[in-house]
């Protein structure tokens, strides 16, 4: 019964702001690992940015530091990313994803939402 359902993509220009929001529901969200994935085309999945929770801190892909920031809200259940200066190579199918083991949450975790698009193009 783990449900995560992704919102706020979109087109946008290079430069340009957005952010993303996943809403969680049937499990406990703020005893759970949770970060952000995305899949360009043609390329493999790739981890964005995750709470690494057992040791207090998040993890950023290097691609996307500086840029990006997670963040959640567990009385809303509810997890964001807020994506700024975005590149064309930012291009993909954002996905958010769960898990109840924390070391599993930012490398391979079991549950994941249906996935927003995020488009960045002049």
């Amino acid at each position: 019964q783990v449900q995560l359902v992704e919102s706020g993509g979109g087109l946008v220009q290079p430069g340009g702001s957005l952010r993303l929001s996943c809403v969680g529901s049937g499990f406990a969200f703020s005893r759970y690992g949770i970060g952000w994935f995305r899949q360009a085309p043609g390329q493999e999945r790739e981890g964005v940015a995750c709470f690494e929770m057992s040791v207090g801190t998040t993890w950023y892909a290097d691609s996307v530091k500086g840029r990006f920031t997670i963040s959640r809200d567990n009385a809303k259940n509810t997890l964001y990313l807020q994506m700024n200066n975005l590149k064309a190579e930012d291009t993909a199918v954002y996905y958010c994803a769960t898990d109840p083991s924390w070391t599993k949450a930012c490398s391979e975790p079991d549950y994941w939402g249906q996935g927003t698009q995020v488009t960045v193009s002049s």
